[in-house]
């Protein structure tokens, strides 16, 4: 733990939440969140960006026993996630309900359990291991293309994204195509995640025998019975010794003993929910940002032209790995678009001890809620932030501080093990995708953004494609 030790100090003004809170800081009181559940329901990125403007970077909700602290400054942030990692432990509502899901993964874990777990898995994210998944994503993302209409058309390219993803974690991270399972699997885990969703959102005790908790007994028994039978079909195959995809380190890991049988299933779960619908989302919403700023488009076309030759439907050939290093239009293009559009919208922390977060004093126990998708909107950091301007993340664009607030990953020690497999996956998979063919907005769509686990368009995406 670093910093200073906090010394509480007896707040400098008078604040209306006083009663409410012991943080000295402004924000709702008690009829306003009752006048709010509604909206934070219908929808909660809109909630967070109203308290934010209307009470500042640092809010208190009104739980006297429980603090609950709303961080938008990024030296805060930076404190809480990197500066004083340890000060700060991921046992929150947020990762409790979703530990229903996915047992102690990755995601979850604390301690040493995450500790054994990063080390059993690590290998399998080696930079060395990266020309693999360059390989799938453009096999997925070329049998994704072939399913467009051949002259051009409306397509949905969310449930595309999904699919290409999908086939790219099963045949990288897990040594196999999961095609047979995978459905099953992902509809379990989607299924699990939307009642987890609506639990966190709905305050009502976790043991009630609510529809809803059936629901979600029933989606893990599915989810259970579909990473069982992945798990199965590898273990006749037979996991060679020099297997390096994450499936085979992790069946090593609990034959010699250093990973617990149920920890296998946990990672499997978490590694679909990291690799498969977050790359999907940042897909997603990099072809949305796109198509509705043909400028930008424009620039991404003319790069992979100059880079895999083409200009027309045939698109020149398809990109490697090697590609990557020039393609860094394209990679801006995904990056810009996980600013805006962050597959975890909010990170939460709970403190071990009492902490001190932008001179503020907040007790042990107290639970902040740290937003990317507020840091990567804050005007002094990120001009005109709702615009989008992928050459902000080209050569030179980005500011130190800036960089620093820029989290779509997370931050610290407990950065996402996946942010370069997603990086390369998304960046080739887009390459491909638009290296012969344009998308612009499909007449009469309507796009809605759902903040669930990851961020969503709300019905899915259609676009119309055309040949180039």
């Amino acid at each position: 733990m670093t910093g200073p030790t906090p010394v509480p100090t007896a707040p400098q003004r008078s604040r209306a939440n006083a009663r409410y809170t012991p943080v000295d800081a402004d924000g709702p009181l008690p009829h306003h969140m009752v006048a709010a559940v509604p909206r934070i329901r219908a929808d909660p990125l809109a909630f967070l960006a109203s308290v934010h403007e209307r009470w500042g970077d640092l809010v208190a909700f009104p739980m006297p026993r429980l603090p609950v602290v709303l961080v938008t400054s990024p030296t805060a942030a930076r404190r809480i996630l990197v500066d004083n990692h340890r000060g700060w432990s991921k046992r929150t509502a947020q990762y409790g309900a979703l530990s229903a899901v996915t047992g102690s993964g990755l995601l979850t874990s604390e301690g040493e359990v995450w500790r054994e777990r990063r080390r059993a898995a690590q290998p399998a994210f080696h930079p060395g291991g990266l020309s693999a998944v360059a390989e799938q994503s453009v096999a997925a993302a070329q049998r994704m293309r072939a399913a467009w209409p051949q002259g051009g058309g409306v397509v949905d390219v969310d449930a595309g994204g999904l699919q290409a993803t999908l086939e790219v974690v099963g045949r990288t991270l897990f040594g196999a195509d999961v095609a047979e399972d995978g459905e099953r699997l992902v509809a379990a885990v989607l299924e699990a995640l939307e009642v987890v969703v609506g639990r966190v959102r709905t305050p009502l005790p976790l043991w009630l025998p609510t529809p809803a908790r059936r629901r979600l007994r029933r989606a893990v028994a599915a989810l259970d019975a579909s990473a069982g039978a992945v798990v199965a079909r590898r273990r006749a195959q037979g996991a060679d010794g020099d297997d390096g995809d994450l499936l085979a380190l992790l069946l090593r890991a609990v034959d010699s003993g250093d990973l617990a049988p149920e920890g296998l299933r946990d990672e499997l779960v978490t590694m679909v929910i990291a690799g498969h619908e977050t790359v999907a989302s940042a897909l997603t919403w990099t072809l949305h940002l796109l198509s509705r700023e043909q400028e930008a488009q424009g620039r991404v076309a003319e790069e992979l032209d100059a880079v895999l030759g083409g200009g027309d439907a045939r698109g020149g050939r398809p990109p490697t790995w090697d590609d990557l290093r020039s393609l860094p239009r394209t990679r801006a293009a995904v990056e810009e678009s996980l600013r805006l559009f962050p597959p975890a919208w909010v990170l939460s922390r709970r403190a071990v001890a009492e902490d001190v977060l932008d001179g503020v004093a907040v007790p042990a126990g107290t639970t902040a809620i740290v937003s990317p998708w507020l840091l990567h909107r804050r005007p002094e950091l990120f001009p005109d932030p709702e615009a989008y301007r992928p050459e902000r993340f080209e050569e030179g664009g980005l500011g130190r501080e800036a960089r620093a607030a820029y989290v779509p990953f997370g931050a610290g020690p407990r950065l996402c093990i996946g942010r370069d497999f997603a990086l390369v996956e998304a960046t080739l998979v887009l390459a491909e995708l638009l290296r012969g063919a344009s998308v612009h907005p499909a007449p009469g769509e309507r796009v809605r953004v759902e903040a669930l686990v990851t961020m969503r368009p709300r019905d899915g995406l259609r676009l119309e494609v055309r040949p180039r």
